[in-house]
């Protein structure tokens, strides 16, 4: 990030960081940064979601509601990225997010992306690249996830029945 505040530019970090310096000071200017103080809310599970945010400094939670209780759902630092899914397939939000310590945040809407990828689209296919590999690796964990519990589930009732082995 430049050291002049006024003009803040996206360090290389994340999804951004295979892009040069141009690139990334431009696709700035297409977002917005946004100072999020411990205890806030950035994102709101059940509201309209439509935008793609990337961690620069801070941590926060996503949490979800289960029988009236928050279920931690994951942790999220600097140089990750939230709302990855809803760039693609707007919808309400399936998570809150709150920070839980101050953290500081770039937001890019879906319109904003688009104007980006038809200004720049080798850099914004760099960027596209960067969320795919994100809604990968998060795939991939959750799978992982399941299939543990799911092992665990089975292994406190006595095994697989015997139609499924």
């Amino acid at each position: 990030m430049s050291s002049d505040f006024s003009t803040p530019e996206l360090p290389p970090i994340g999804i951004v960081e295979h892009l040069g310096e141009d690139d990334r000071r431009i696709l700035s200017s297409y977002g917005e940064f946004l100072p999020i103080h411990p205890g806030k809310t950035l994102i709101k599970e059940g509201q309209e979601q439509n935008s793609l945010f990337l961690v620069i400094s801070g941590k926060l939670h996503a949490v979800g509601l289960q029988n009236g209780r928050e279920i931690l759902l994951g942790r999220i630092g600097p140089k990750e990225t939230i709302g990855e899914v809803n760039m693609f397939d707007p919808a309400k939000a399936s998570a809150t997010v709150k920070a839980v310590e101050f953290s500081q945040v770039w937001r890019i809407d879906r319109e904003a992306l688009e104007e980006f990828m038809n200004y720049s689209p080798l850099p914004a296919a760099h960027v596209l690249i960067g969320v795919a590999t994100t809604l990968s690796r998060r795939l991939r964990q959750t799978n992982e996830r399941v299939i543990m519990q799911t092992g665990s589930a089975l292994q406190s009732l006595g095994g697989l029945p015997e139609s499924i082995s």
